[in-house]
């Protein structure tokens, strides 16, 4: 009887710990900080760039991955959920970069041709 008590003493310490330690990450764990890019992605979409791509697209996950937190800032169109958008804009590849003046860029590009492109200023490292 007394192992069992010891045994499920142990269990319930670390239960314990577990719960407290899920409690203390989801309550304090990392937050949504603002993303190094803001200003850069914010800008792009001010200028009326916009991205085409498809969640599958691991070119277009590398282009976001490239923003970090600021690609929420990005005037993005998902062709999969949007497609008649992207027909109607002439996409043919993904990841696609349209602006307002007619340019059209396809593949991946970087956030240094995107600045170069647009105007917008990167932050300095």
């Amino acid at each position: 009887m007394k192992k069992y008590k010891i045994g499920f003493e142990i269990a319930f310490v670390i239960s314990l710990v577990i719960l407290i330690s899920l409690i203390f990450f989801f309550r304090f764990g990392k937050k949504t900080d603002a993303g190094t890019l803001d200003e850069f992605a914010q800008c792009l979409s001010g200028k009326g760039a916009k991205m085409y791509g498809a969640y599958w697209c691991p070119h277009c996950q590398n282009e976001k991955s490239a923003f970090g937190n600021s690609f929420r800032f990005v005037d993005y169109v998902e062709c999969t959920d949007r497609p008649n958008d992207c027909i109607a804009a002439g996409i043919n590849g993904y990841p696609t970069w349209i602006f307002p003046d007619g340019r059209k860029f396809e593949g991946e590009q970087g956030i240094e041709k995107l600045s170069v492109e647009s105007g917008c200023t990167l932050p300095q490292k």
